[in-house]
């Protein structure tokens, strides 16, 4: 069964569509236009697995797709990929009729909307998500972009998608350890908005990591609904918008410091989450315990609370200093006060935020 939700933006209402081996259905395929020219970006990989099944799909009902392939990984989500696709589709004489489609996780969603942002001022995209981080997170709400050697997601645009495609199918073809760093972004929506959410996750933790449908659907689609609601009073991050970020200004750091080699996304924001848990507790806005609980619920989707004992304090500070959340270059922080509460903040000192660091290094 489909599920359809409706991300309610000004001017550019568009639909998450959500279902299992949505593909095989042809009722999706209305969503497509056989008159238009579809460009899909992907990666070698995922064009492997899916070449002789997805694709064919698309052919039997006369939607015409042209594919480009870029490699994988977050330390190619660059301009220089950027530049290569856009090449690409000038050769291909690509006109403003046509339309990207991003198949595959966070690096390709956020590479093609920013690329269908700014080649010839603007064209449609598609998102199409293949991991769980993607599908409950980085698939909805329009930011694109790449990183910077000294900041991640640095160079960007605010571009919505036409619309979005959620498959649970795809996530049976992860590796688990991508399986995982998608529960941390799931984590994060319970912290920030629902304590009935995270208990439901302590509960069903196992159905959840066994791919069980019925919980997984569930999941992914209560993620966009958080993330829906957010987006639609807040577009651009101009304010409350921000909470999103909570455990993100310490994992960007992590993330940025191993120059996005060495941790996934959701790992490096598990352990941000961990250590901004540990801030508030310092600043005695958060219980021991509940650090301890969230601690507790990151280990059971066997994600990583511990920060690298390799990492020099003074890198945290340098790179959260060019966090691109900050006000008047005050590094700001979303901190928790209770499951289901968080707040920012922007006057917690460098003192502090080396304690939380090492608080967290104790985990």
């Amino acid at each position: 069964m489909l599920k359809k939700l409706v991300i309610p933006i000004k001017d550019k209402n568009y639909p998450i569509i959500i279902g299992f081996n949505i593909f095989k259905k042809n009722e999706i395929f209305s969503f497509f236009n056989e008159k238009k020219r579809y460009i899909l970006i992907t990666n070698k990989i995922l064009l492997t697995i899916f070449k002789n099944t997805i694709l064919k799909y698309f052919k039997q009902n006369k939607i015409n797709i042209e594919i480009i392939t870029i490699p994988n990984g977050e330390n190619y989500k660059s301009l220089k990929e950027v530049n290569y696709i856009i090449t690409k589709l000038l050769k291909k004489n690509c006109g403003r009729d046509s339309i990207l489609i991003a198949f595959g996780g966070g690096v390709i969603g956020d590479i093609t909307g920013f690329v269908a942002s700014i080649y010839q001022r603007g064209i449609e995209f598609i998102q199409i998500p293949t991991t769980l981080l993607a599908q409950v997170d980085a698939s909805v709400g329009g930011k694109t972009g790449v990183n910077h050697i000294l900041g991640k997601n640095m160079i960007g645009t605010f571009w919505q998608p036409k619309f979005v495609i959620i498959d649970l199918f795809f996530l049976s073809t992860l590796p688990k350890n991508e399986l995982f760093s998608g529960f941390a972004e799931v984590i994060k929506y319970s912290i920030i908005f629902d304590k009935k959410f995270f208990l439901w996750l302590e509960k069903n933790f196992i159905n959840l990591i066994n791919l069980h449908t019925k919980y997984l659907l569930y999941c992914v689609k209560k993620c966009c609904k958080f993330k829906s609601k957010i987006i639609s009073i807040d577009e651009k991050e101009e304010n409350c918008r921000v909470v999103l970020n909570f455990g993100h200004t310490y994992g960007h750091a992590i993330e940025s410091y191993f120059n996005y080699k060495k941790y996934l996304h959701g790992e490096a924001i598990s352990i941000g989450m961990v250590i901004a848990s540990n801030t508030s507790e310092i600043l005695g806005f958060l219980k021991k315990k509940t650090v301890c609980r969230i601690i507790s619920l990151l280990k059971k989707f066997n994600l990583p609370v511990i920060p690298p004992k390799n990492m020099p304090l003074d890198s945290y500070f340098f790179y959260m200093k060019k966090d691109k959340k900050n006000i008047f270059g005050n590094i700001r922080l979303i901190l928790p006060y209770k499951i289901g509460l968080v707040k920012s903040h922007d006057k917690v000192t460098k003192e502090i935020i080396f304690s939380s660091i090492k608080n967290s290094l104790k985990n």
